[in-house]
């Protein structure tokens, strides 16, 4: 069962988040470096990402969230289970 803006296995989603008021995300250079570094090690292995976008104030994401199966050989495949 899934309800409005829930993830399912499989499907394809565009996520995208703004700064309040319209702030800016990222100040620095670096701080594409290291949202991309996070996103990295904390949504690659769940989701598979097809385009995504870092702009000053906001981000795009188009992505598909993996299949069961496949999150279960990632899990093990990094935590030894």
């Amino acid at each position: 069962m899934s309800g409005p803006g829930s993830l399912e296995w499989g499907q394809y989603h565009h996520i995208y988040n703004r700064g309040i008021d319209g702030q800016n995300l990222f100040i620095d250079e670096e701080n594409y470096a290291y949202f991309l570094k996070l996103y990295a090690h904390h949504l690659h292995p769940v989701v598979k990402t097809y385009a995504y976008c870092l702009l000053r104030n906001h981000f795009h994401l188009l992505i598909r969230v993996r299949e069961e199966p496949d999150l279960s050989l990632n899990f093990c495949a990094k935590f030894g289970g």
